[in-house]
């Protein structure tokens, strides 16, 4: 769940998608850029302002997750030695005025605790805050281990940290994400990058939360890689500061982003308004995929659509009639649009084609064996930097891998950078696909995409994808815009498949297409509902 400033976008699949378009970007901000928001912030307000405003926050989420008919419910808070620890003891006071049992474990010594969190913490006394043991020693840890808790608070280090979890934090963090309740965490789970959503350290440890209050701005760790599972529920409130002056390049995915290409169809129009597209693929074994492909762009609105065989074609689909098959030679590329990949294979006649469209000045999807080709000879890589038409790339991590010559886990350790130097590069948009996929432009824009999950682990759900983006390049979409919505609305079709039963286990490539269909129609009827109202 996602709270932008009071608003709520837990449901993303909500059938009512009108109030998207009524609320501003989401915008993701680095370590860097938030401390230059605090540091403005606090310049205008009196010590320890934002930690009661954040502490305040924290307790009032803090009480939903407790039960209403319980006489007392007992929290255990861990406040860390930095800001991070503040905004705890803060909370702490706020929650034993709502009559909560707290009790605070705080690790640090007052010679490491900053000036407002030592104001925090003579407030935590005054205030009556029972303190567990004077020390962080293994004793007290354990005997905290043996006791129940309806809810545990994170406030450990917050975006503070730069070293992984050891000693007393790392056992530390393995109670809490043993333990039988609820979990809060501060600002970030302690033990996770905000920037980049991977634990700290190689063989490191962060804390596993049910839900995660983050405070100035959202941070892209949140939404990435590891960084899902591990913040549970993301609510984000800004403490009454402002961003102004700071530039950002950083999008949570979003319809806001992409509603510029919303647009009702025309009445005079025909199947050639909406673009011609070619699916190459369908290597023996393979035939599947390109069809997967075709299918999806059929149902998201491309006009003609042409599957195109190295070889055999069949006469026709029996599910999908509508689409036409070809064989390579003769056929003419010059006015298509054109998805490359999908069972495409890896033969010397599969190369020659990929290269062949590189020297096309036509908008091109690349995905699976094409981006393997081009990763394996530098010649192709050239074509690609040297291309001028519209281009997509669609890599997992492997494939993102090999195009960077590095290993998957280099990719998956900052999947934004990784991102971020394919655009670069080849002078594409690309979409990183992954948990929280990346979509990254030559001109330094990212989007993280938060929509989606382990429902499209399934096989054929790249080749949806791909299909999608082609289908909108097709129909003139600019390609920032196509990888965009496609990204989400792919996402959004498994996110309401998985709410009324039919995954994440089992859900297959084909039963994505038609949700996705249903997912854009309604985009296009609320985006044009909105700009009339």
């Amino acid at each position: 769940m996602l709270l932008f400033e009071g608003f709520c976008f837990a449901n993303l699949f909500n059938p009512d998608l009108s109030l998207f378009f009524l609320y501003a970007m989401i915008e993701l901000f680095t370590i860097e850029e938030l401390r230059k928001i605090e540091e403005r912030a606090t310049l205008d307000l009196p010590p320890g302002t934002l930690m009661q405003r954040a502490g305040s926050e924290a307790a009032e989420l803090a009480l939903n997750f407790l039960s209403p008919n319980e006489t007392s419910s007992r929290v255990l808070i861990l406040a860390g030695p930095g800001n991070n620890g503040g905004d705890a003891l803060e909370m702490a006071i706020v929650l034993a005025e709502h009559d909560v049992d707290v009790s605070v474990l705080q690790i640090s010594s007052p010679r490491r605790q900053s000036a407002t969190a030592k104001l925090a913490k003579e407030r935590a006394v005054q205030n009556g805050i029972r303190f567990e043991g004077a020390t962080s020693t293994r004793k007290t840890i354990e005997s905290l281990a043996n006791r129940t808790w309806d809810l545990i608070v994170d406030g450990l280090f917050g975006i503070g940290i730069t070293e992984p979890l050891d000693g007393n934090y790392y056992q530390l963090a393995q109670i809490v994400n043993a333990a039988d309740c609820p979990v809060l965490a501060l600002d970030v789970p302690s033990g996770l990058n905000p920037d980049t959503g991977s634990v700290i350290g190689k063989d490191g440890i962060a804390i596993r939360a049910t839900a995660t209050i983050t405070f100035l701005g959202n941070k892209p760790g949140l939404y990435t890689h590891v960084g899902r599972d591990y913040a549970g529920s993301v609510h984000m409130v800004q403490l009454g500061t402002d961003h102004h002056g700071i530039f950002v390049q950083r999008w949570l995915n979003h319809p806001s982003l992409f509603s510029v290409m919303l647009r009702r169809r025309r009445h005079d129009s025909h199947k050639g308004t909406y673009g011609h597209l070619a699916v190459i693929g369908g290597a023996d074994g393979m035939t599947g995929a390109p069809v997967l492909a075709a299918r999806a762009a059929l149902h998201t609105g491309a006009g003609l659509i042409y599957v195109v065989f190295q070889q055999d074609t069949p006469k026709y689909h029996d599910i999908q009639p509508e689409l036409m098959y070809r064989t390579i030679h003769g056929f003419d590329f010059s006015n298509v649009t054109s998805v490359m990949g999908p069972g495409l294979g890896v033969s010397r006649a599969a190369r020659n084609l990929v290269q062949d469209l590189l020297r096309t000045d036509q908008p091109l999807v690349l995905d699976a064996d094409a981006l393997n080709a081009i990763s394996e000879e530098f010649e192709l890589q050239q074509l690609l930097e040297d291309r001028e038409g519209p281009t997509l790339l669609t890599p997992h991590p492997l494939e993102a891998a090999r195009l960077l010559n590095t290993t998957t886990n280099a990719v998956q350790f900052d999947r934004q950078r990784a991102a971020a130097d394919l655009a670069s590069r080849f002078g594409a948009t690309v979409v990183l696909k992954g948990s929280g996929t990346v979509i990254a432009d030559p001109d330094g824009k990212i989007a993280i995409n938060p929509t989606g999950g382990p429902a499209l682990a399934t096989p054929g759900s790249g080749d949806v994808l791909a299909g999608i983006c082609g289908a909108l390049l097709a129909q003139n979409w600019p390609t920032w815009e196509a990888a965009l919505a496609s990204v989400w609305m792919h996402g959004v079709a498994a996110d309401e498949l998985v709410r009324l039963g039919e995954g994440p286990v089992g859900l297959t490539a084909s039963e994505l297409i038609p949700k996705v269909r249903a997912v854009m129609n309604r985009l296009i009827y609320e985006y044009d509902k909105s700009t009339k109202n």
